[in-house]
């Protein structure tokens, strides 16, 4: 690949990923078998064809590549294996990078919250995460339903399970420079 072609954001992500988006021929398999299609703008397949087009912009500042759940369900489903979770995750970097991301509320608060979680713990606490997102997302009340029975059936538990290198966990953490 050409230095020239680096400066396209498929040249991009090919640099980053090592995944060719313009092998993708649009034939919309990863979008219906896509299980977050329905709530968002752009679909796998139209977040391929906005790289293949060098549509920066709007590939950077779609929320819809907030909302991909990085199932890979898309990368399965492709006859080319064009991997177009890698590449959606390869845009928000780039988002990120460029200072274009923004990241709905409710899903920065979700990956906080799961973040803060591993770093304290090392591994997922439901009720805290679930605590965390409610108070850095605002939404304290949506679903408050859903968790007397949860709780009776033992699908959260109050007490944090702590792995015992722990502290190895946070130099990962500190390494990364996160800070959840």
């Amino acid at each position: 690949m050409t230095s020239e072609s680096r400066r396209t954001l498929a040249g991009e992500i090919f640099a980053a990923t090592g995944v060719n988006a313009a092998t993708c021929y649009q034939c919309g398999k990863c979008s219906a078998g896509c299980p977050m299609a329905s709530e968002s703008a752009l679909r796998p397949h139209a977040v391929m064809r906005l790289v293949m087009q060098d549509r920066r912009e709007q590939a950077l500042t779609d929320e819809s590549i907030w909302l991909c759940l990085t199932c890979e369900t898309c990368s399965a489903r492709c006859p080319n294996d064009c991997d177009p979770a890698r590449v959606i995750d390869a845009v928000r970097e780039l988002s990120i990078e460029a200072g274009s991301a923004d990241m709905p509320r409710t899903i920065s608060a979700f990956h906080k919250a799961f973040l803060e979680q591993i770093r304290s713990n090392g591994r997922l606490h439901e009720f805290g995460m679930v605590m965390d997102y409610k108070l850095r997302s605002g939404e304290l009340m949506k679903d408050v339903t859903s968790a007397p029975g949860m709780l009776t059936r033992g699908k959260l538990s109050f007490r944090a399970e702590r792995i015992e290198a722990l502290d190895e966990i946070r130099r990962i953490f500190e390494k990364c420079g996160v800070t959840p």
